[in-house]
């Protein structure tokens, strides 16, 4: 099931950036879910943080993130067979790091779910 989650938001990246990150760890306890993957800038993104503009990379794939939520949470629905109630995206730079959280139901942090 891990594996099936790293390599399916690996996949997603490197079918919509033309690459992808070169390694994924994925984490699974109770409610959570989290995938930590690190490199696979793009060339352009990669001349951006060279021009000293990092800003514009971070907030370009937070907006591509957020667009591709629901195929993100489909990867974790299909491996874990459960809905995913919440997801949280963040990127840094160095290292290059991204982390994809999952919040999955029934949980007992979201009354109802």
């Amino acid at each position: 099931m891990l594996t099936a989650i790293s390599d399916g938001l690996v996949g997603l990246l490197k079918e919509f950036y033309g690459r992808g990150p070169t390694q994924a760890k994925t984490y699974y306890q109770d409610d959570l879910v989290v995938c930590l993957l690190r490199g696979g800038f793009t060339r352009v993104e990669q001349t951006l943080l060279d021009g000293g503009r990092g800003e514009s990379v971070i907030e370009q794939r937070m907006a591509f993130q957020e667009v591709m939520r629901e195929r993100f949470t489909a990867v974790v629905e299909h491996a874990t067979g459960r809905p995913v109630i919440g997801f949280m995206s963040g990127n840094q730079q160095d290292p290059d790091l991204i982390c994809e959280v999952f919040v999955l139901s029934p949980t007992d942090l979201v009354p109802g779910h």
